[in-house]
């Protein structure tokens, strides 16, 4: 069984592309405004009820998707100078039902319903966002009229999303409904000096790394992108692509890629996907679950001292509820005293991360042991690390050096100290090395947000450390 997506894509959201927003400066991306006018027209002549749109620039959540369930979704470019720019459709609410349904099942992903009380509850607006808007801009240029479902994506990890995908793919099934998918999202946005995200050289190793892949359809490829490359491309579309790709998971793929460019310091993909055929026998997740288990495998196999402790610190406790006793054999360098940040991720994506600046234990591996707790558990930007997570998980331990007062902010340097933003009790850390941060001004105003001390409050005083990190 299956087939009920028939067709899907990938379409990049740059408003400059709207020639009422570029006024002539859209002409700078000729490619791919040539191919969002083949990508409209493909998607508006397609035999199907319902789009899907995947939007990563809706509201966030970090343990949720989210799908919007106003009777009519609509939008406007008035933010961008081009208010007369203007889309309206019918939202497809019992269709949502369905998805929220068979993720409960299936992935177990919340899916949260951005209804008036929740849209009210979390302060959305009910205007579609510009990942959803640029897209439909050419759908409707060529005659879209279709019933449209919105879903925001989740702070979630790359293969949770794949999953949900499938859950998509399972209640277009149940509830008959032709259906397509189109994943709205921009590649690297830092391509070049001056990009609106700072430049990284591996920005268009990224870029050209995720075309590849979609060009062949190498689904496992792309689920399993270094992660470090990811972080250092600054994009918003893989997490998008994932959830098509789920979607897909069952079925034999065609993959067009329409073009591909940068010219404003952003990668914009446009593709195309056709499913041929549908069955189990096409599905991935066996083989990326064996990807999975063989890098998860090679970390273990290699990870140090103060990882392996951390780690064992963390299972212990999510399963038993017991604090690990400090192991007899302690190298030599760990029995000292120092502050420690463990932080812990989970394919790629911060699943939590606690330290001290400063020690508070006799040691530091009781150190290590009390912050990978505290990391796995405590950390308020996230839930509880599940025992089922367990074998998905890597850590890494910064054990941090005395701070030092800094009085010339050009001895600073982001790739090898760490800083210390403090103002009164106020007090924001940010550690060294970090994807993104490039500079100092970066990295100090991380900081600076951190403790809430305001962009031009005076009286701040800065302090550096350095970090020996373990992976």
């Amino acid at each position: 069984m299956g087939g009920n997506i028939v067709l899907a894509g990938l379409s990049p959201h740059p408003p400059i592309i709207v020639p009422e927003v570029g006024r002539g400066e859209e002409r700078n991306a000729r490619s791919t405004v040539e191919a969002m006018e083949e990508l409209g027209n493909e998607f508006s002549r397609y035999d199907f009820e319902t789009l899907i749109l995947v939007t990563p620039h809706g509201p966030v959540f970090s343990d949720a998707v989210s799908i919007r369930v106003q009777d009519r979704l609509a939008g406007d470019l008035a933010a961008f100078g081009a208010g007369q720019v203007e889309v309206e459709f019918e939202n497809d609410n019992p269709l949502c039902d369905v998805i929220r349904e068979e993720a409960e099942k299936g992935s177990k992903i919340r899916v949260l319903p951005l209804n008036e009380w929740n849209m009210y509850r979390y302060g959305i607006e009910k205007d579609l966002d510009h990942g959803c808007l640029v897209p439909l801009y050419y759908l409707k240029k060529h005659g879209f009229k279709k019933k449209l479902l919105v879903i925001n994506i989740g702070f979630l990890s790359y293969f949770d999303l794949y999953m949900f995908g499938k859950d998509i793919e399972r209640a277009c099934e149940k509830a008959g409904r032709k259906v397509a998918i189109l994943a709205s999202g921009d590649l690297s946005h830092r391509l070049k000096p001056g990009a609106p995200s700072g430049y990284s050289p591996k920005g268009e190793i990224f870029d050209r790394e995720l075309v590849s892949r979609l060009g062949e359809f190498d689904v496992e490829g792309i689920l399993t992108l270094p992660r470090d490359l990811v972080e250092e491309a600054g994009e918003c579309g893989l997490r998008p692509v994932c959830i098509l790709l789920g979607a897909l998971d069952r079925a034999k793929v065609q993959s067009r890629v329409l073009s591909y460019e940068g010219p404003f310091g952003v990668g914009y993909c446009v593709s195309v996907f056709y499913p041929l055929q549908w069955g189990d026998e096409f599905s991935r997740v066996a083989r990326i679950h064996a990807r999975r288990k063989a890098r998860i495998k090679s970390l273990r196999e290699n990870e140090s001292f103060p990882v392996a402790l951390a780690r064992k610190a963390v299972e212990e406790y999510v399963t038993r509820g017991k604090v690990i006793d400090v192991p007899k054999d302690v190298p030599e360098e760990f029995r000292g005293r120092s502050g420690v940040f463990v932080s812990i991720h989970k394919e790629g994506d911060l699943r939590g991360c606690i330290g001290t600046t400063e020690p508070t234990k006799p040691s530091i591996v009781e150190e290590i042991i009390s912050n990978a707790i505290s990391a796995a558990t405590n950390d308020p930007r996230f839930s509880p690390v599940e025992p089922r997570e367990l074998d998905l998980l890597d850590y890494s331990v910064d054990i941090l050096s005395e701070a030092t007062l800094v009085t010339d902010l050009s001895t600073l340097d982001p790739k090898k100290y760490g800083v210390i933003c403090q103002k009164g009790w106020k007090r924001g850390l940010l550690l060294p090395d970090l994807p993104g941060v490039t500079t100092v001004e970066e990295q100090l105003s991380i900081a600076r947000k951190k403790a809430g001390i305001g962009p031009t409050e005076t009286g701040v005083q800065v302090y550096r450390f350095t970090v020996r990190r373990y992976h």
